[in-house]
């Protein structure tokens, strides 16, 4: 059988609603919440908007990095990029696999780079210039202990992180990361942000403390998004990106 035929045949086959089950660390330990399909379906059209915000489009190239245990955003964000017709490579985003990210910026000449760890950038350190290798990529979205590293080079780079179970994911106007309010609630008690499930999420989970220190802004973007945003106090924040 042809692995056409393997895969079409597959696609008839019933799915359980299951897709991932995603563990987060809390200041009390690990926490264990389901992912459906559906709502990373939900997930998925929502990062396809953002990153199209950002002027992705067909026929750009993307690089991703991530880890294997970051599934339930980085699968949202490769299904943004098959929507926008967007190829891609993948790359670990410890810092032990900073040379496959240097092969593949080196390769591709990606128009966005996406997921840039603080350990990937201390690899890369050791062997290349930082600046000059990501200075002239139009889109850096980067982790939080990552920024003032890129901006101490003069790269001009954005937050994209999980808070939790969601994703953090900030627009062109840099004043904080957004959160998808149709489906999930954050805040800050005592400094630190806490998380909580939309009605929509399949999976309950109540108020919960991530030991994440930040600020959140609420109402409505200068992009345009009523979503809230996070000011990461690592990725250290201007004042004025908290007005």
């Amino acid at each position: 059988m042809a692995r056409a035929d393997t895969l079409a045949r597959a696609r008839t086959l019933d799915r359980p609603p299951l897709a991932y089950l995603v563990r987060f660390p809390t200041p009390d330990g690990s926490r264990d919440m389901e992912l459906t399909w559906a709502e990373l379906a939900r997930d998925t059209a929502w990062v396809t908007a953002r990153l199209r915000d950002h002027g992705l489009a067909a026929g750009q190239r993307a690089l991703l990095t991530t880890s294997g245990f970051e599934g339930f955003w980085g699968h949202a964000v490769i299904g943004a990029l098959r929507a926008l017709k967007v190829p891609y490579g993948i790359a670990e985003a410890m810092g032990w696999d900073h040379r496959r990210t240097a092969v593949f910026h080196r390769e591709l000449a990606p128009h966005a780079v996406i997921g840039l760890s603080a350990e990937t950038l201390e690899g890369l350190a050791g062997s290349a210039d930082v600046g000059e290798m990501f200075r002239t990529t139009p889109l850096v979205l980067a982790r939080p202990a990552a920024i003032p590293m890129l901006h101490g080079v003069g790269v001009s780079a954005a937050v994209i992180t999980a808070v939790g179970p969601a994703l953090a994911l900030e627009c062109p106007e840099r004043g904080g990361a957004h959160v998808n309010a149709a489906e999930w609630r954050v805040g800050v008690r005592d400094g630190h942000l806490f998380v909580a499930a939309g009605e929509e999420r399949v999976s309950p989970l109540p108020e919960t403390p991530l030991g994440i220190a930040g600020h959140v802004l609420t109402g409505r973007c200068a992009c345009g998004s009523e979503d809230p945003r996070v000011l990461f106090a690592e990725a250290n924040y201007s004042s004025s990106a908290r007005s």
